[in-house]
């Protein structure tokens, strides 16, 4: 009697040890697939990061490269417009198609010739006054609407068209800049109130 009262005083994991030894490997077991779980977790947290950083910087690449400033002879939208730039003549001292119709730069006169396209679906008014030049400094040249008119062929009026949708003009708008400027970028818009769309001038 005495000798079972003391093996019932003994621990359970003692007077079971075949168990014990089965439970320590059970938990053992559950420990280390844990944590390597959680690594391999971790691993494919890291991967899928990687996977991501680099597809946001294709991504980015391709918006970049898609979103390119347009050159000369390429098309440009802004609005209803569609607009190629065909060329830029600078260094002329005056413009005039006759002797009472000319005017005199205060600089240079640079030439602007571009085509622009109405590509929407109502009449939208085009005017040489909301074209700009850029120079490399950033520096904004505006227009000079008279010396445009002026300079305009017999039957042009690129200063100042009306176009309805599929139709198109063609002319020269002209701008008075410094004489050592060398303007790098026009500024086209549809309206006085649109965003514009840049060209490349080099």
């Amino acid at each position: 009697m005495a000798e079972e009262a003391k093996d019932k005083k003994k621990s359970w994991f003692v007077r079971h040890k075949v168990l014990t030894l089965v439970l320590g490997v059970i938990v053992f077991i559950v420990l280390v697939s844990a944590l390597g779980g959680g690594d391999k977790a971790k691993t494919n947290n890291g991967a899928n990061a990687n996977n991501n950083a680099d597809s946001s910087d294709t991504a980015k690449a391709d918006t970049e490269k898609s979103s390119g400033t347009p050159k000369v002879g390429e098309p440009a939208r802004d609005g209803k417009f569609e607009f190629v730039v065909k060329s830029l003549e600078c260094g002329k001292p005056s413009v005039g198609t006759n002797q009472y119709l000319t005017k005199t730069a205060q600089g240079q006169y640079c030439l602007l010739t571009v085509s622009v396209k109405n590509i929407g679906d109502e009449k939208q008014s085009l005017l040489s006054s909301n074209q700009k030049l850029l120079d490399t400094a950033g520096k904004e040249y505006s227009a000079d609407d008279t010396a445009t008119m002026y300079a305009a062929p017999e039957g042009s009026a690129s200063w100042y068209s009306d176009i309805n949708p599929g139709n198109s003009v063609e002319g020269a708008i002209v701008f008075d800049v410094p004489k050592d400027v060398t303007p790098t970028v026009a500024q086209l818009h549809d309206s006085a109130f649109s965003g514009g769309v840049k060209v490349s001038l080099q």
